[in-house]
């Protein structure tokens, strides 16, 4: 009823084996997958590190990702990132807009952020604009803090959100 498979018999060699039927034979065998050939699903991405600015770094231009940023220096020029952290000893001037803003050091200029975090550290000059926003004790702030359900809309010369332009029906 059950008969030993060749694979589990001591000496043989299954792959020696198809391969010298395949190259003894006229007609090409059928292609079985081995192990190698059968492809995985793709895996989600893995999410790249955050790039990180050192110590010893001055940046004067903007800077714009859609990945996080880690600044340990010094940036003249606005910056746009999804997760902007700024470390203690750094300095940014310009402002900041990102999905998550966390800042340990000094900002001179406008955050806009869905969260933003101030830590204990934390020295901002400027205007605040967010969706969420903690502020540790310790931290200094001198602006305003303004709520908003979109804070990374464009703004308008009033510091407005721009309003949506609405298209004419055509009837």
């Amino acid at each position: 009823m059950f008969s030993k498979s060749r694979i589990n018999e001591p000496g043989s060699k299954p792959a020696e084996d198809q391969a010298a039927k395949s190259a003894s034979s006229d007609a090409p065998a059928p292609s079985r997958p081995t192990s190698g050939d059968f492809s995985a699903p793709p895996a989600p991405k893995a999410k790249p590190p955050a790039s990180t600015l050192s110590q010893d770094l001055t940046i004067v231009g903007n800077i714009k990702t859609t990945g996080d940023v880690q600044i340990e220096g010094n940036v003249e020029g606005d910056i746009r990132a999804h997760l902007l952290t700024v470390g203690e000893g750094a300095t940014v001037k310009g402002e900041v807009v990102a999905d998550d803003v966390v800042v340990n050091g000094r900002i001179i200029g406008r955050v806009r952020g869905l969260k933003v975090r101030l830590t204990s550290t934390a020295r901002v000059e400027g205007d605040i604009i967010h969706k969420t926003i903690a502020i540790e004790s310790g931290a200094h702030f001198e602006g305003s803090v303004q709520r908003r359900d979109d804070p990374l809309a464009k703004e308008n010369a009033k510091g407005q959100a721009a309003p949506q332009k609405q298209q004419p029906a055509n009837g």
